[in-house]
């Protein structure tokens, strides 16, 4: 899967409804830009399996390469859903050697209580270079690149 072309929204739940099948559902968020409706199908990988809520503050991934309907509000297919914690961030970005990302908008810098996980549950326990990496954050600093030390980070194989 070509996670590049992959764009984030993040939003709060507000409506939940099924779909036009028993398997999917739309996920209506309130977004800084307003209303943007995410259908979530058997393919969208929920990070942990969360059970969806309206409330939750969740970052959508849709893949931007792919048509979407010309209607209002925007309607995408949501490709991972990763529910936030209080002002968390989630990035999904190729990170290299040097765990710089690869549009050199973040640097890692991993310690001990970093939880690194791969995208089914299961530790990770090589160091997490040259990966697409889904990576839970609060605070950065103000350097260039800003730098942080990650809550958590699943690698996508």
């Amino acid at each position: 899967m070509a996670y590049s072309t992959f764009v984030p929204v993040n939003g709060t739940i507000f409506n939940i409804t099924s779909g036009s099948d028993c398997c999917t559902q739309m996920i209506a968020l309130r977004t800084g830009n307003g209303i943007v409706n995410m259908m979530v199908d058997p393919q969208t990988m929920i990070v942990d399996n969360r059970q969806l809520r309206p409330g939750m503050e969740v970052t959508a991934f849709y893949d931007g390469s792919l048509p979407v309907p010309l209607i209002f509000p925007p309607q995408y297919r949501a490709q991972i859903i990763a529910v936030r914690s209080r002002n968390e961030q989630v990035m999904l970005n190729f990170f290299g050697r040097s765990l710089l990302a690869q549009d050199r908008s973040l640097q890692l810098n991993i310690d001990r209580n970093t939880d690194i996980k791969t995208a089914n549950g299961q530790n990770f326990s090589c160091r997490p270079e040259n990966q697409v990496l889904l990576v839970f954050y609060t605070a950065t600093t103000r350097s260039v690149p800003p730098q942080t030390t990650p809550r958590r980070i699943i690698v996508l194989c």
